[in-house]
């Protein structure tokens, strides 16, 4: 068992796997290495902070079950001090919405997402109707929405309350950026940081999110995970939509309240979606071309819009099948990765944390086994098919 680990990046992801450390044995020596402490340009600051079980996959599904049992008790887990954490945990739940050519689709992941405990319902187009009225159904067959521990939270606030725990528990963070490493053979000694410490340990974990990338290539590994910017917009209307849920149209736009405002967005098209775009340039194009004629569409009173405000954040894009890369590569002895989660990382950073932990103390996934993310499939070219991509 690894005693002194070392973790890049203090994200949600690497904070997790902070907390579960120190959480679970007070024993090992816990530092995590983020060169942004403010989290500025973090994916978990800038994200639209979400989570849902409807996916495609059976342990997406579950890493996102546990995902929600630990957001509805994180203030009695990460409380510090007699403090409580709050992360304004809103479960409106997800509307993915389908035309008469997805209906099959949907149903297979309903009877999969249900089977594995999720509180899903599957609605016809009159049903549709009836509960979402402000909807247009014309051109719908049928949704599936989350009734309970679907919705959105404070991202921030998660990485925060993750952050300030694990250094309750022990966990030293540096405010650094890494910029090389000490290796004997296939294994790494002591990692290198900009304010020029070194850091001997027994176990790296690389959770550097968008810039994993530069880490495993420190190590002489290819990870094939790419920084790709995805644009925000905050926008206001006239319309006021009772009981709106995150809602996910056909075309792949999706939008969601917050507050008296929405947020929407959507994916660039693939040959339109080059690597590490500066995040201070929002793509504007995308919102009068793709998003915007969109939720007019879906929802008439959304023909009155106007855009309040817009960022940018980065997705951990994993360009083989968009999700995550958890664990050893068989390059190197004492490395686990934790990266690519394109976009899930918020939902599924809890399992994540907790499966990481398990392998450095253990050597095995002790709870719920991660081993299908792992490396195998990447180094053999065989992607996880993930139908619901957003």
């Amino acid at each position: 068992m690894a005693s002194k680990v070392v973790i890049v990046g203090g994200g949600v992801i690497g904070s997790s796997v902070a907390y579960f450390l120190r959480a679970s044995d007070p024993g090992v020596q816990v530092t995590v290495i983020e060169r942004d402490p403010t989290y500025a340009r973090s994916s978990s600051a800038l994200s639209a902070a979400s989570i849902r079980q409807q996916f495609s996959t059976p342990l997406s599904v579950q890493m996102s079950l546990y995902g929600i049992e630990f957001l509805r008790s994180i203030g009695e887990r990460l409380e510090v001090d007699g403090t409580q954490p709050s992360i304004d945990l809103h479960e409106g739940g997800y509307l993915f919405l389908a035309t008469p050519a997805g209906v099959a689709t949907l149903r297979e992941n309903h009877a999969l997402q249900t089977k594995l405990g999720a509180d899903i319902s599957l609605l016809d187009q009159a049903s549709l109707q009836q509960r979402f009225g402000w909807l247009n159904t014309g051109d719908l067959a049928a949704g599936a929405f989350g009734e309970t521990g679907e919705g959105w939270f404070d991202g921030y606030g998660l990485v925060q309350a993750l952050r300030k725990k694990a250094q309750s528990l022990g966990a030293r963070y540096v405010a650094a950026e890494v910029v090389g490493m000490t290796l004997d053979g296939p294994c790494v000694r002591e990692v290198l940081t900009s304010n020029g410490e070194k850091h001997a340990c027994d176990m790296l974990v690389n959770a550097a999110g968008a810039w994993s990338r530069n880490i495993a290539r420190m190590l002489g590994i290819d990870i094939p995970v790419y920084a790709r910017r995805r644009s925000i917009f905050n926008v206001s209307s006239p319309a006021r939509l009772a009981a709106c849920p995150l809602v996910i149209d056909p075309c792949g736009v999706y939008f969601r309240p917050e507050g008296r405002t929405y947020i929407c967005g959507t994916s660039p098209s693939p040959d339109n979606d080059p690597d590490d775009l500066p995040l201070d340039q929002v793509d504007h194009t995308l919102f009068d071309d793709v998003i915007w004629p969109a939720l007019a569409h879906r929802v008439p009173g959304f023909e009155a819009l106007r855009v309040e405000n817009c960022w940018s954040g980065y997705y951990e894009y994993n360009v083989l099948d968009q999700n995550a890369i958890i664990g050893a590569h068989p390059d190197v002895d004492n490395c686990l990765f934790a990266n690519g989660f394109s976009g899930h990382g918020l939902q599924q950073g809890p399992a994540t944390g907790r499966g990481v932990s398990e392998l450095i103390l253990h050597g095995r996934y002790t709870t719920l086994d991660l081993s299908t993310l792992g490396w195998q499939r990447v180094l053999e070219n065989r992607p996880i098919v993930e139908k619901n991509v957003v």
